[in-house]
């Protein structure tokens, strides 16, 4: 049995290869400039959500209350079908029509990259939250604005420590693409489908796609990990490296 996407597409001059590749960039392009959007959009809202303006707070919790708890999916469909209908008819029109995949990439953008801020902005509210409160009090001391607080002190301080669970985001926001294919962006787990339909090699297809999808989570997570190590805050190594003096010296003993 030979490799199904070394095979010529019928009818074409492409291979299944091919797609296959056109799959990943449309994920991959999906994914970075979702994140992109996303974690810009979430340390914004993260950082409304402890602010001590009650209205901007307020404003900041529904926003993730929102977004947060629907589904990806539903907000795609939102973004594909609903949102040019509430548009004027001309810039509606104009949405409408985008030129493929563009009408679908766009929507599907709008929806994962506020589906993902929602869940950034939550972990960025958890970091700020989780460093001492003479932070704050001292930056006010200081006579430093709100904005200059967060800016200089607060968020670099909670970004570092929120870093391995934004770790899982980035990962997440991969996988999350494959929900693209729900309004037409033959993404990587579209192209894997459409390969199966021509030539019934589900496990070849798909098992393609997997293995893709394995190694991008692999690389996401080396970067990060490689990132939080440079990030990291002097005296917050883990505690089994702080350990092993202890241990040395002991066994010196």
């Amino acid at each position: 049995m030979s490799f199904v996407l070394l095979e010529t597409v019928q009818d074409g001059d492409e291979r299944y290869l091919d797609w296959l590749v056109s799959g990943v960039g449309w994920t991959l392009l999906l994914a970075i400039t979702g994140w992109c959007v996303a974690f810009v959009i979430g340390v914004l809202v993260g950082s409304a959500r402890t602010s001590t303006h009650r209205h901007v707070a307020l404003a900041a919790r529904l926003y993730v209350e929102v977004f947060r708890n629907i589904p990806v999916i539903v907000q795609m469909f939102l973004w594909y079908f609903v949102f040019p209908e509430l548009l004027p008819a001309a810039l509606g029109d104009a949405f409408k029509k985008m030129a493929p995949p563009w009408g679908s990439f766009v929507p599907a953008l709008i929806g994962l990259s506020l589906y993902t801020a929602a869940r950034v902005a939550e972990q960025v509210r958890a970091g700020i939250e989780a460093l001492p409160l003479g932070q704050r009090s001292a930056a006010q001391a200081l006579g430093m604005t709100e904005l200059q607080m967060y800016r200089l002190v607060l968020l670099p301080q909670s970004l570092r420590i929120i870093m391995p669970t934004l770790t899982s985001e980035v990962m997440g926001i991969f996988k999350n693409t494959s929900v693209a294919l729900t309004i037409g962006l033959l993404e990587l787990t579209a192209q894997a489908r459409q390969i199966n339909e021509f030539t019934f090699q589900t496990f070849q297809a798909f098992g393609s796609a997997t293995v893709v999808y394995l190694l991008l989570a692999l690389l996401v997570y080396a970067g990060m990990h490689w990132m939080e190590e440079r990030l990291r805050t002097p005296g917050q190594e883990p505690a089994k490296n702080a350990a092993q003096p202890a241990a040395t010296r002991k066994q010196g003993a």
